[in-house]
């Protein structure tokens, strides 16, 4: 029943921005925190950035200075501003979401479809 909504995915050149959303939806008793991955061709699954519910944010290196993560907590929703893009940095960026459905449950991991980000030179 949860659901990762993302979107802001798009086709841009390089030195463009680019604001990337993801809603959590469903019964979910809590957030622990959120984030984003992403994964270019030929490459693993690397983290971007995450930030706990309480604001604690944490950026990849190739990231830093570029990127911010923020979320609303009374959207269940976090945000990845991505600026100076560059060819880089396309890949496929999924939302993570570390929840607990109930309050004696464990928590778990959650990962939406995914949205795809072409920066072009």
């Amino acid at each position: 029943q949860v659901q990762l909504v993302e979107s802001g995915g798009g086709f841009l050149q390089t030195g463009g921005s680019l604001r990337l959303s993801c809603a959590a939806s469903g019964s979910i008793f809590s957030i622990n925190g959120m984030g984003w991955y992403r994964q270019a061709p030929g490459k693993q699954r690397e983290l971007v950035a995450t930030i706990t519910w309480g604001g604690y944010a944490n950026y990849a290196d190739s990231v830093k200075g570029r990127f911010t993560i923020s979320r609303d907590n009374a959207k269940n929703t976090v945000y990845l501003q991505m600026s100076s893009l560059q060819p880089e940095d396309t890949a496929v960026y999924y939302c993570n979401a570390a929840l607990q459905l109930h309050v004696f449950g464990d928590v778990n991991t959650y990962w939406g479809q995914g949205t795809q980000v072409t920066v072009s030179s």
